[in-house]
């Protein structure tokens, strides 16, 4: 069954007009030959099970647009389909060249030779070409560096990327320079003997120090941009991931996770699972308030902990592999970046006056700056704030007695 050109489509069911009478060439931008054994369904059903993100609504607006065709003839969207059936959706304009083009865009690369490189990607910075990010990714970088090496054809599958993370997902990747370097690090991928750790902080405390999670991992059936753990052993892909808790930070923990398998969005999806989201992980519910406290401070700390860490609080730290050419275990780390990191150095003393600006411990691995509006007639004295632990921090003050701020 030949389903191409799915991410494109997308953006072109946003924006469709009725076919006029004249005559318009028609551009195909999806095909799909019905399975023999198919039973009769609509074709908007047919179509709207096989399109990622897209909605039946749209479907159906592309159908009475006249651009939904089966056997070369446009349809509307109550058509049944039958077995082979050869179903399209055409369009006005042509197909987005996906071809990669190299652009000149800062690499953090961590290691580098003639048969591959090992590159720390930062959150935001898409992987590869897609529906909306045609430009500005992880391979148009990649494309750049390898610019004068005529060898490396960024537009060849046989090298390249040889697994992905998340947009908004940091962390470490090995591209392969050469068909035989791509080869040799997918079997490791497949026969899961590579090493890779994640950093991640959930919402909640895990009563167990160390945890599996396994469920197959499906596309959520309401809600197409999101995966999910289904409820049916039959349905989706078979998914494991193990967990260890690094440390218990009040409302929250630390924890590192070890992927059996390598499915979309694996350790957020399995971690909402069990009740634990990702901390600020808009897609699957962490971008609100899951616990704590219902103190004006304490929301305000929360939002500027969003503020700090603006995506899901998910770094892939580690990755080991053997080399395929040298045979070497190869393994590499890398650090927490910014926003997941708190700042250098330590304050042991701050001087508080009315107002004053200070640096303060929050959430875990988060340092955020807290204007505290101290009581009116409060005397301005010196006062410790300790850096070294980020379970909990405690201002103190006096007016008549002493007051304090805590995370717990």
């Amino acid at each position: 069954m030949a389903e191409e050109y799915i991410d494109e489509l997308e953006d072109s069911l946003d924006d469709i007009e009725p076919v006029g009478d004249g005559p318009q060439e028609l551009y195909e931008h999806f095909r799909v030959v019905v399975d023999k054994g198919q039973s009769p369904v609509r074709i908007d059903k047919y179509l709207f099970e096989r399109l990622v993100n897209s909605s039946r609504n749209r479907i159906q607006q592309a159908a009475e647009a006249g651009y939904v065709m089966a056997n070369g003839k446009p349809v509307k969207s109550n058509y049944k389909v039958k077995p082979l059936d050869v179903l399209t959706v055409m369009m006005d304009r042509p197909r987005y060249n996906n071809d990669i083009i190299p652009e000149e865009i800062p690499l953090d690369i961590v290691y580098e030779d003639d048969d591959l490189l090992v590159v720390n990607k930062p959150a935001g910075l898409v992987v590869h070409p897609g529906c909306g990010n045609y430009h500005g990714t992880l391979v148009n970088a990649i494309a750049w560096h390898l610019r004068d090496n005529p060898d490396y054809d960024p537009n060849d599958p046989a090298v390249g990327l040889v697994h992905r993370i998340d947009k908004d997902t940091s962390g470490l990747l090995v591209v392969a320079k050469t068909p035989d370097a791509k080869t040799h690090l997918g079997l490791q991928f497949y026969n899961k003997t590579t090493q890779r750790k994640y950093n991640a902080l959930v919402w909640g405390l895990l009563d167990a120090d160390n945890g599996t999670i396994e469920g197959n991992i499906t596309r959520n059936p309401k809600d197409r941009l999101q995966m999910a753990v289904s409820t049916d052993p039959a349905i989706g892909k078979h998914a494991v991931t193990h967990y260890h808790v690094l440390e218990r930070l009040g409302y929250v923990t630390f924890v590192e996770c070890v992927l059996e398998t390598g499915r979309t969005h694996q350790i957020r999806v399995h971690m909402k699972h069990i009740g634990h989201p990702l901390f600020n992980d808009e897609r699957y519910g962490g971008n609100e308030i899951l616990k704590g406290t219902h103190f004006s401070k304490y929301k305000q700390f929360v939002a500027n902990c969003f503020e700090t860490c603006p995506r899901q609080a998910l770094h892939a730290k580690t990755l080991g592999f053997v080399h395929p050419r040298t045979g070497e275990q190869m393994f590499f780390t890398s650090e927490l970046p910014d926003d997941m990191t708190p700042p250098a150095g330590e304050v042991a003393c701050l001087h508080r006056q009315p107002g004053t600006l200070i640096r303060l411990s929050i959430l875990p691995h988060h340092y955020e700056t807290y204007k505290l509006q101290l009581l009116q007639g409060a005397t301005p004295q010196e006062f410790p704030v300790s850096l070294r632990s980020a379970q909990d921090f405690t201002l103190l003050w006096t007016k008549r007695n002493t007051r304090s701020i805590s995370s717990k």
